[in-house]
């Protein structure tokens, strides 16, 4: 049966254009942030990295270049190996988001078009279809048999059932189509859905240390302290000895560093680092390092698996007619018991297909049969799936002014 728009027209392509010029692209606009910067303030953060780059600054002006280099190169390393990891990630995270449905199906100009769905706009008319993930918020203006999964949204397992007579007769963005089909006009792209909206107050949380990192914060913290309390002691001890500032800095610092635990933030960024790169090499994506701490410190963990991932499409394997009691595959040779068994099946689902079943029982009558009488019928009324037992129908209307009743029960 030839594809039909539904008694839509949509959008035209002026529309669309005007549209696109007041309301943007359908994209998740949140803050900007320089990675760069980012990883450099998070080091300048750390007090023992602030004294390790003070120690190096007074090495060189005194002319003893090789300790302060060490000292320089140690910092830069650790900078450069948490530079690379996180462009690595954020670099994958990227490519990872054209695989999250880039594809949406909208009617324009009373045809049926696939497009991205970031070149959504509102105004548009969205089909959406079983198994597929919503792109933008919508009213919806046509439906059959459709439910909806809103767990990203209300928590709730169960899927809900909407149409257009309902109260709630809207679809968001981010929930998936649990069963049917629906046609829904766009009210809000981007960042003005409901999920782009819980996205950007996210932004205002603020981040919270791990614990080891409290942990180590507090411990260096005291350090400092106390290394600090030794410097100026030490320094005031030589300067009145000797009247000699940079000599006595110097030797007031070596003292403070020598009692000072400076490799621990250097080696506790390092080996986080370190730990983030094994876990890319094994195809973990890291979006933080320090997930490989928290990673480290657990004993327990939870998972959810509600299904595997798929393709969501089926085939027909095998087919049994009653009447011969045999178990046929579609690569036999199919006799005619079997050819009218594929073509009862079709008849009994949607017109046009939505459903993977449907979708396969539809593909393998077209395999079987020699002449596609399809294109022979139109539906002109459905009525919905009701009644005991529950019983769909469908009034179909051939090219010859006849009229036939074709029936499916669940």
């Amino acid at each position: 049966m030839p594809e039909t728009n539904f008694h839509q027209k949509g959008l035209t392509q002026e529309e669309v254009l005007i549209a696109r010029e007041k309301y943007g692209y359908n994209r998740l606009d949140y803050k900007k942030s320089n990675a760069f910067l980012d990883a450099l303030l998070s080091l300048a953060k750390e007090p023992m990295v602030l004294l390790l780059l003070v120690a190096s600054a007074i090495y060189f002006i005194s002319g003893k270049t090789g300790d302060g280099i060490f000292l320089a190169s140690a910092i830069v390393l650790v900078a450069a190996i948490s530079l690379y990891q996180d462009s690595r990630s954020r670099n994958a995270l990227e490519k990872l988001k054209t695989f999250t449905q880039p594809n949406c199906k909208v009617i324009r100009d009373g045809k049926v078009a696939e497009i991205k769905s970031e070149e959504l706009v509102v105004g548009d008319s969205l089909m959406v279809e079983e198994g597929t993930l919503i792109s933008a918020d919508g009213v919806i203006v046509h439906s059959n048999d459709f439910s909806v999964n809103e767990s990203i949204l209300t928590g709730e397992s169960l899927s809900v059932y909407k149409d257009q007579s309902k109260a709630d007769n809207f679809i968001y963005s981010g929930t998936t189509v649990a069963s049917g089909l629906a046609i829904a006009t766009i009210s809000a792209i981007g960042s003005e859905t409901k999920l782009g909206k819980i996205g950007t107050s996210l932004e205002n949380i603020k981040e919270e240390k791990t614990p080891l990192e409290l942990q180590i914060g507090n411990f260096v913290k005291k350090m400092v302290i106390a290394g600090a309390i030794v410097f100026v002691i030490v320094w005031a001890i030589n300067y009145v000895h000797s009247r000699d500032v940079l000599d006595s800095l110097l030797k007031a610092l070596t003292l403070a560093m020598s009692i000072l635990p400076e490799e621990i933030p250097v080696a506790f960024t390092t080996f986080m680092a370190l730990g983030a790169w094994r876990l890319m090499k094994m195809g973990i994506v890291v979006k933080q390092m320090k997930t490989v701490e928290t990673l480290g410190s657990a004993t327990v963990i939870c998972t959810d698996k509600t299904g595997t991932i798929t393709e969501n499409k089926m085939s027909l394997a095998k087919l049994y007619v009653l009447e011969s009691k045999k178990v046929t595959t579609l690569e036999e040779t199919l006799d005619d018991p079997e050819k009218a068994l594929i073509r009862l099946a079709m008849w009994a689902s949607e017109p046009i297909p939505f459903d993977p079943m449907e979708v396969a029982l539809h593909e393998a009558y077209a395999a079987a049969s020699t002449l596609d009488e399809r294109p022979s019928y139109k539906m002109i009324h459905e009525y919905p799936l009701d009644g005991q037992p529950p019983m769909m129908t469908h009034l179909l209307k051939m090219a010859r002014p006849t009229h036939h009743r074709r029936q499916r029960c669940t």
